[in-house]
């Protein structure tokens, strides 16, 4: 019984990299853009940190999935550690571990993290915590691994997003069948379990003991005019989203960004 259930567990951490390998490519343009604009804002927040950081010594990506960010973080910083909790993600990095002699890869629970504390210039959570239970217990892990000057680039689903909506009505069956055979790709429930607002994401941060300094909110999705619409859906979804942002329709968006530096806990 469990040799069957490490074997379930392995073929969905395989499922789930080659889903990660796909988003960025995909033939919907919609879906293609929702993944690649959240990935240039990251890149950007993640260079722009590191430019404003007193050390550049050390990094630290939590759960890297397919590992787009790790070759720039390789790029700026001395050392880069990549840790997650599913061996076959770690395993799916091994060749961008060959390419960068700086990377180290690693098994490791940040929520019960036997890494070393205050060790990191800055520290990449992207897409994680929604997929974590307890919001405190994954932030107050990152704090501790955190340098006292360091800084925390995160990303997270927003609760009310149409996206987060419609894509739990989308495994509903019969409903996941004409899914995907509409995208043509691989579709995989997204195992949010942990979606906060805006509002619910900030007080968790500042409970923690971080201090915002940027924030960021992005991708529109509108079922519909995503799925049958093409280049020309996306290009209206992208005006609609110039047209709303910063204005209290904004909790449309899909995704929430921070930039946080460590502050002293209350």
């Amino acid at each position: 019984m469990k040799g069957q259930q490490m074997r379930a567990s392995e073929k969905y951490g395989d499922e789930l990299v080659e889903l990660q390998r796909t988003i960025y490519n995909s033939k919907n343009p919609t879906r293609r853009w929702l993944h690649c604009s959240r990935r240039e804002w990251v890149v950007e927040a993640i260079r722009e940190s590191a430019s404003n950081l007193k050390n550049n010594t050390k990094a630290l990506e939590i759960g890297p999935g397919s590992g787009v960010y790790l070759p720039e973080l390789c790029r700026l910083f001395q050392k880069v550690v990549a840790s997650d909790i599913e061996t076959a993600h770690l395993d799916a990095l091994q060749s961008i571990q060959d390419a960068h002699f700086n990377l180290q890869l690693i098994k490791d629970d940040v929520t019960e993290t036997s890494l070393p504390k205050e060790q990191f210039d800055l520290i990449l959570c992207s897409e994680v915590i929604e997929h974590i239970p307890t919001t405190e217990d994954i932030l107050a892990g990152i704090y501790s691994l955190l340098r006292p000057d360091g800084c925390l680039v995160i990303t997270t689903p927003q609760k009310y997003s149409p996206l987060e909506i419609c894509a739990k009505a989308a495994f509903m069956p019969i409903i996941i069948d004409v899914v995907r055979k509409i995208y043509a790709e691989p579709i995989q429930e997204t195992g949010h379990i942990n979606l906060m607002t805006a509002s619910v994401m900030e007080k968790a941060l500042a409970e923690a003991g971080f201090e915002i300094t940027t924030r960021y909110k992005s991708g529109l999705y509108l079922p519909f005019i995503a799925e049958f619409f093409g280049v020309r859906g996306k290009d209206i979804l992208e005006y609609l989203q110039t047209a709303i942002r910063g204005t209290p329709l904004d909790f449309l968006f899909w995704t929430q960004c921070y930039v946080v530096k460590k502050g002293g806990k209350f």
